[in-house]
């Protein structure tokens, strides 16, 4: 159904003329829980309920996608040799556990080794600028332009998955 693209979503169902609205029903709940406005809800499609956007299924893709690189590391790391010839020993994901930022795993003494945080900001920096700045991000670029990308960069999220 997914591929075919008549997954029995919100957006669909308006589409074929049996819901009035597409948007988000799960993002609907869990703003109400929350108190929160239900109005400009994101379109229900197949791609946003499978996505951590959709803020009613969020817990439940993350979990997915934390249950999926565990596999998938340990998978990895069950077949790494003792002797391998990386550089730092056997693979380690440092994030599995957890969710980190740049800035929280600089913090940690293994990554102060590797490099120092003033020179990696600088040497991010010429790379941050070259990336566009997104239409959410645009509030706090106007406010301080000068600090934005260095505060993106130690903000970004190292499975690439921002909110």
């Amino acid at each position: 159904m997914a591929v075919a693209g008549n997954t029995p979503t919100a957006s669909f169902l308006t589409k074929i003329g049996k819901m009035q609205s597409a948007g988000c029903r799960l993002c609907r709940i869990a703003r109400e829980a929350r108190g929160e406005s239900t109005n400009g809800l994101a379109d229900e499609t197949h791609g946003h309920i499978n996505s951590a956007g959709c803020k009613g299924m969020a817990t439940t893709v993350m979990a997915a996608h934390h249950s999926i690189w565990k596999h998938l590391y340990d998978s990895m790391h069950a077949t790494q040799k003792p002797k391998s010839k990386l550089k730092f020993g056997k693979l380690k994901f440092v994030t599995l556990d957890k969710q980190s930022n740049m800035s929280t795993l600089w913090r940690r003494e293994e990554f102060l080794r590797i490099y120092n945080k003033e020179e990696l900001a600088e040497k991010a920096q010429d790379i941050e600028v070259t990336i566009p700045v997104k239409k959410s991000q645009e509030a706090r670029y106007n406010l301080d332009s000068g600090s934005f990308f260095v505060n993106r960069f130690w903000g970004r999220r190292l499975d690439g998955v921002n909110q």
